[in-house]
């Protein structure tokens, strides 16, 4: 895969200028920093080290480093980072202090969830305790989860959006809702930690950009790699279930600005309150890339039956960290199709 475009990389520096002195000269440790949001995060503090010349560097755990770097050979030779191999949930320490730790490693797979929820769930638990202990061994100033709207459980069909004072929740009986039991669980940890440390939450819920994979759970990814082929982009459902989507350099903004200003074991939603149905968001990105691709439904909607919403309120995030959607969704799709994937 490619670097990320220089427009996109300035505009997270844009935005996050003000944060990056708390960097100057101090390390960085990343879990989960070859996934979707660690590419961000990792890119994008490169760009920033170097641009204002901070002097930083950053640790990422990988189980493979390797097979990333054979991916992205625009890092092989970056000296600020540094590579562990291991999982998350059992490894080693890097000496030293980290003053910022950042817990993005989770196995975000449906067919892991289906197949074995009992190592999904340990995944998500036993590796955030993991790094919970290393981020209170190692100095650690600032710790930042990246959870998920999945802790809120299945969205109220009379509720536009989920605030984070909602207390819903997955139904603890329910295999397929161990992803969302995880996260709580994992959000627990953050809370019962009795170290200085502040921990910062991120509730993250739908996402589109570069990296992210167009052959996994994610609609709009796979819609992204069906019109790209030629077509059809085919919907597994009835393309009623409304979602919203931020932009990945919004995201790694909104990350940032959590770790650094967001106020500890206060959970703050991350996404786009502006929501799509499914078939429109189809229509969409077939105009993106070719008008002329077809689309395909493979349920017929029932009126009857309440409309299935994943729709995060982000006014915490706005009136609080000043946070706010910058790149449109039709720009953020297009901005997708024109990264170059392997092939």
């Amino acid at each position: 895969m490619t670097p990320l475009a220089d427009r996109d990389l300035n505009h997270v520096l844009e935005h996050t200028r003000d944060l990056w002195d708390d960097f100057r000269g101090e390390r960085v440790f990343i879990t989960g920093g070859t996934g979707f949001f660690g590419c961000w995060l990792l890119e994008t503090f490169l760009w920033a080290n170097q641009q204002l010349n901070l002097g930083s560097s950053v640790t990422v755990l990988s189980r493979s480093p390797k097979t990333f770097l054979e991916r992205m050979p625009h890092l092989q030779d970056k000296k600020e980072i540094q590579w562990i191999q291991g999982d998350v949930v059992d490894f080693s320490f890097p000496a030293g202090k980290f003053p910022f730790v950042i817990h993005a490693a989770t196995e975000a797979s449906a067919k892991l969830t289906r197949e074995n929820p009992r190592k999904m769930f340990d995944t998500i638990v036993d590796g955030t305790r993991r790094t919970i202990e290393f981020a209170e061994s190692h100095a650690a100033k600032k710790f930042l989860l990246t959870s998920s709207g999945a802790v809120y459980g299945k969205q109220p069909p009379e509720l536009e959006r989920i605030p984070e004072d909602y207390l819903g929740a997955p139904n603890p009986l329910d295999p397929l809702a161990v992803y969302g039991e995880g996260k709580r669980a994992a959000e627990m940890l953050c809370a019962i930690s009795s170290s200085s440390c502040e921990k910062k939450i991120a509730r993250c819920f739908a996402f589109v950009g570069p990296h992210l994979p167009l052959d996994a759970h994610f609609a709009i990814g796979n819609f992204i790699r069906d019109a790209m082929q030629g077509g059809p982009i085919k919907i597994n459902g009835d393309g009623t279930p409304l979602r919203s989507y931020l932009y990945a350099s919004d995201l790694a903004i909104w990350l940032w600005t959590i770790l650094i200003k967001g106020q500890p074991l206060r959970p703050y939603n991350v996404g786009s309150e502006e929501h799509i149905s499914i078939a429109e968001l189809a229509t969409v990105v077939s105009l993106q890339v070719n008008p002329h691709v077809s689309v395909i439904m493979k349920k017929i909607s029932d009126p009857s039956k309440p409309i299935d919403k994943y729709i995060p309120d982000v006014t915490l995030a706005k009136d609080e960290l000043f946070l706010d959607v910058e790149v449109p969704l039709e720009k953020s799709i297009l901005y997708t199709i024109e990264f170059k994937y392997d092939r």
